[in-house]
């Protein structure tokens, strides 16, 4: 773990901290080297104002070092799975149905948003608020897209099935279900699959920087549920040597 030298974190310093369930440990901390090109605006940093022109990378960011550069980026878990939605036969009426894990949902219109979906996905008593997040439609002429997240993050979920019995119109409507992406497998291979830590404290770097240097938190206590990243403990396939992160 020890590849720079301990850094001294001020446990004075919690208002950017949510995440950190306990300042026990918050000193064990390793100064690092951060890749930059590998964070995304918004959803790791977020972008400098007139008053402060820095970039801000988000503390309680998870973190896995690259083997080829000895850089760190953000951690790869494994695959939350994708699922596509997808009605031929141009409907003109009527609805169709989810089942997921032997729960169905009540009728979807054939003209559904994204937001449609996920609210009918959601009122089923296996799918909690945040379960899934759904991208693309509206229907009938775009496919929705249904990705896992929450409590099935990461995992190889049961692939749904739908029913077009309700649909109206057109020329033998119909509703597919596909797996675009199947959960559980490990999104990366140059090493960030494997959790070295969470980024300590908020981390200002200049537009146009590759590189900066950060805080890597290796032992403590985190709230999973209040990290910047959406991140489910029980997924984690390795940690590197050293990691002693406790969750809650």
């Amino acid at each position: 773990m020890n590849d720079f030298q301990p850094v001294r974190v001020s446990e004075e310093a919690t208002a950017d901290r949510p995440w950190l369930a306990s300042l026990v440990g918050t000193n064990d901390c390793n100064s690092i080297l951060l890749d930059l090109t590998k964070f995304t605006e918004t959803v790791h940093w977020e972008k400098g104002t007139a008053l402060q022109p820095r970039n801000v990378l988000k503390s309680g960011i998870p973190l896995g070092k690259i083997t080829a550069s000895g850089l760190y980026a953000p951690y790869a878990g494994p695959r939350s799975e994708v699922q596509t939605v997808t009605i031929t036969g141009s409907p003109t009426g009527g609805t169709y149905t989810l089942t997921f894990s032997g729960q169905t949902t009540s009728g979807i219109p054939y003209n559904a948003t994204a937001a449609q979906v996920k609210a009918a996905l959601e009122a089923l008593s296996n799918i909690n608020v945040g379960d899934v997040t759904v991208a693309g439609g509206p229907h009938p002429g775009t496919a929705v897209l249904v990705t896992f997240a929450g409590q099935y993050m990461g995992d190889d979920v049961a692939q749904m099935t739908a029913s077009a019995a309700s649909l109206t119109g057109g020329t033998s409507p119909a509703v597919t279900v596909t797996t675009s992406t199947a959960g559980g497998a490990a999104s990366a291979s140059d090493g960030t699959e494997v959790l070295a830590g969470f980024l300590a404290t908020e981390t200002m770097f200049a537009t146009g920087s590759t590189k900066t240097s950060g805080a890597l938190l290796w032992y403590g206590e985190v709230y999973a549920a209040k990290t910047p990243i959406p991140f489910d403990p029980t997924d984690i396939g390795s940690t590197a040597p050293g990691v002693n992160i406790h969750y809650r």
